[in-house]
């Protein structure tokens, strides 16, 4: 934390300097607000899949740190808003839910919420609201009436979010998404009124919506409230992480298990590892800058990305799954197979690495590689076997011929299959 003159903690700045804060409104007088008084401040989720992945975690975290320093974090679960879409930086229009299905999501994602914010420690306990619970006592044309005179067509046009989806969508975009704008803006107002929430946070992509709910409750209660954007978390290809891209990492151990959550962050790249460090752990900046140092001569090239790593599954999934993730990446990266125990193949099967399970019949490698997912093809698979990147328990393997036997059954049930360095699949024999 950054300890401003008068000895106090400057949120703000620590935020800044751990390169979580993207854009902020009038941060001065926001600043010295928080330093004086403790204050609401809320984020929004929709309820869009029934699990949060790892581009919520930033939001998340940065509750966290004004929880800590006494303020009160609320989470909006947009059952409203879920059934609307959110057309921000979206190509077309979302798969739009049936309330049930919302009101499930919410449920389980309002489980994964309480590991993240303390929900009883008294006066700056977290809530949690729903905006269904507002909008449906709300008539359409009281909202037009109440909400709607305050929203002029042309400035909306001209938010980033509509002008992408106009330019660039041969359909535009539907009068549905379009109002999502005046629904998050209004949420700002009803929070400020029933819960004296005068600070919103949101990803970078949400500073429209911010910016729009400020204004609404400016014009509405003559008051001042402030918006405040984490930087979104990009991959190594520049590209946001998402639930609709491919290979989202989901914060639920039933969709993605804590070996390969762990195995994602243990993979980060050089050029992002250090950035992560300080936006995602609260490891001091100095250490942080220290390992930086130390490895440009070392040759333990992954040091940073295990700390990261371990920080990151303890957070997310406990000591207990970080201690498994960890024997299971032991076991199948740095151990002979010959070491390992009937249990540790087991462990594999249960919570490790992505498996197969086999009926006791003969099996050719390029049909293994097909049903285990390493290839997608025959084509594919015999390319790889002849290119020789395909190993059976760690022994390279480039017979495009090849059949399983029963040499290749470890304890007769276990096939270690692997493609590359990094691409793992247990084979299970019945």
């Amino acid at each position: 934390m950054v300890i401003s003159k008068n000895n106090k903690i400057d949120l703000i700045q620590t935020l800044e300097y751990r390169n979580i804060i993207n854009q902020i409104t009038d941060k001065n007088n926001l600043k010295n607000i928080i330093m004086k008084k403790n204050i609401n401040l809320y984020c929004g989720f929709d309820p869009t899949a029934d699990s949060l992945h790892i581009g919520h975690l930033i939001p998340l975290i940065t509750l966290k740190y004004f929880q800590k320093l006494g303020h009160k974090p609320i989470i909006l679960l947009g059952g409203a808003t879920g059934l609307i879409g959110d057309p921000s930086f979206k190509s077309q229009e979302r798969k739009k839910q049936s309330i049930y299905l919302i009101n499930e999501w919410i449920s389980k994602i309002t489980l994964q919420l309480k590991y993240f914010l303390d929900f009883n420690c008294g006066y700056n306990s977290a809530i949690i609201v729903n905006n269904y619970d507002w909008f449906n006592k709300m008539n359409i044309l009281s909202f037009l009436k109440k909400i709607g005179k305050y929203f002029y067509i042309n400035q909306m046009m001209n938010k980033e979010c509509i002008k992408n989806r106009i330019n660039k969508n041969i359909q535009g975009i539907s009068f549905t998404e379009f109002s999502y704008n005046l629904l998050q803006s209004y949420d700002f107002t009803y929070l400020n009124k029933y819960f004296d929430v005068i600070l919103q946070i949101g990803g970078s992509d949400q500073w429209g919506h911010i910016v729009s709910g400020i204004d609404l409750v400016k014009k509405i209660y003559k008051k001042q409230v402030f918006g405040l954007t984490n930087k979104l978390i990009t991959k190594n290809d520049g590209t946001k992480f998402g639930k609709t891209e491919n290979k989202t990492i989901w914060l639920d151990p039933l969709k993605t298990n804590p070996y390969n959550f762990f195995q994602f962050w243990l993979n980060i790249n050089d050029s992002l590892v250090y950035n992560f460090l300080k936006m995602f752990t609260s490891i001091e900046i100095n250490t942080i800058k220290d390992l930086q140092k130390s490895n440009k001569n070392s040759i333990k090239k992954n040091s940073a990305q295990n700390m990261l790593a371990e920080y990151m599954t303890c957070l997310v999934h406990g000591k207990n799954a970080l201690e498994s993730a960890k024997k299971i990446t032991n076991n199948i990266f740095y151990k002979k197979l010959d070491d390992l125990s009937k249990n540790d193949f087991d462990m594999l099967l249960v919570n490790g690495i992505n498996n197969v399970i086999l009926e006791n019949k003969n099996y050719s490698l390029q049909e293994i590689l097909i049903l285990s997912k390493l290839a997608n093809s025959r084509s594919h698979a015999k390319n790889m076997i002849e290119s020789n990147s395909i190993y059976i328990n760690n022994k390279k393997n480039s017979s495009i011929l090849y059949y399983f036997t029963k040499k290749d059954k470890i304890f007769n049930h276990f096939t270690l299959l692997r493609r590359g360095k990094k691409n793992f699949c247990l084979l299970y024999w019945k």
